[in-house]
């Protein structure tokens, strides 16, 4: 009996050598990037990203301050003729003297008392008027400061955003880092649920239809994408996202991207996974497998346009799939350092990180 068992246990582990031992339907995927790339390239998107929210903003002002310019010359343009006549009058007539010359030439008491209401009248007018467009001036010189500052800070922002992207394609170049084609087909939302296959299975995971799904609905903040904390739930395992993580899980399955999906992982590898901020969508229907080929990789061109498209909407830090990573900054650039398994090279899963 104990020969038997033992020639057994060798014959497994005979075929185990041939033939490997098949990995869990649904494995999640180990790190995504080299420890030290995750780090330049989160610092190097997020740097840009918040840039280019500073250059939005500015130039949100800048337009305001356009139109409070505008304002500003039209009434210096309408009170001008009226100052300048009121100064020649003044000039012409000696002012205080020759009110005092109208007063004195009046007929009676009640004369003398008409006149001097009639100055005062006068008097408030213009002095009003000339406080209006002093007043008008000082706004015209602040919106003009103000522009200039705004287009200073523009000058700013844009160099800071070509660092970035320089730090993002410097942190890529030794991984293979160059322009290349991202997926350019129409994000499709499922077509339907049938089985995934190697060479042509369904496109899609959970809801019917056809065309490109609508666009995400913003995260909350107003368009604002503060830090956030490991707080929310996460329904793809026992950890935790945060609530703009959990917002792009759920709009992605919401447009009917409703595949397997794993969040947090609790082992640090320098990237987001373990603060909740990165979710891994698997191309095919049954979890994690081989290289996705046919209806699966489709699946996952599809998905990763999606999340490009909303990427503004959702807070999309970058996005990896097949052997690419999308950048805020640079757009698609290869990967090619993996370590030529469906996983490191993300061949069977599209990674997204949020800010």
């Amino acid at each position: 009996m104990v020969l038997v068992r033992s020639a057994v246990a060798g014959l497994v582990l005979v075929a185990a050598c041939l033939f490997g031992v098949a990995a869990p339907a649904h494995a999640d995927p180990g790190e995504d990037l080299a420890a030290d790339l995750q780090s330049q390239l989160e610092a190097a998107s997020r740097g840009y990203l918040d840039a280019e929210a500073k250059l939005a903003d500015s130039r949100k002002r800048q337009a305001d301050l356009a139109s409070r310019l505008a304002a500003a010359e039209a009434k210096v343009a309408a009170a001008q003729p009226q100052a300048n006549e009121i100064l020649a009058a003044t000039y012409r007539t000696g002012g205080t003297a020759s009110a005092a010359s109208l007063l004195l030439g009046a007929g009676s008491a009640g004369g003398f008392v008409d006149r001097a209401a009639s100055l005062r009248v006068v008097a408030a007018r213009n002095e009003r008027l000339l406080r209006d467009l002093t007043e008008s001036r000082r706004q015209l010189a602040a919106a003009k400061a103000a522009i200039d500052a705004e287009v200073k800070l523009q000058e700013q922002q844009v160099a800071v955003m070509a660092k970035r992207k320089a730090d993002a394609e410097r942190a890529l170049a030794n991984y293979g880092g160059g322009a290349t084609d991202g997926p350019t087909a129409p994000a499709q939302p499922p077509a339907g649920s049938g089985s995934s296959g190697s060479s042509g299975g369904s496109s899609g995971g959970g809801s019917s239809g056809g065309g490109k799904p609508p666009p995400a609905q913003p995260a909350p903040g107003n368009g604002t994408f503060p830090a956030e904390r490991c707080s929310a739930d996460d329904p793809t395992t026992n950890g935790c996202l945060t609530p703009r993580t959990l917002h792009a899980l759920k709009q992605a399955q919401s447009a009917g991207f409703t595949r397997h999906v794993g969040c947090y992982r609790s082992q640090e590898d320098g990237g987001e996974h373990p603060r909740g901020r990165a979710c891994d969508f698997a191309a095919q229907k049954n979890g994690f497998g081989g290289v996705a080929s046919g209806g699966d990789r489709t699946y996952g061109d599809n998905l990763s346009v999606y999340f490009i498209d909303n990427s503004r909407r959702l807070g999309v830090l970058y996005v990896i799939w097949f052997k690419r990573i999308w950048l805020p900054s640079s757009g698609w650039r290869a990967y090619t350092r993996g370590r030529g398994d469906p996983s490191s090279d993300h061949t069977n899963h599209v990674h997204l990180s949020i800010r």
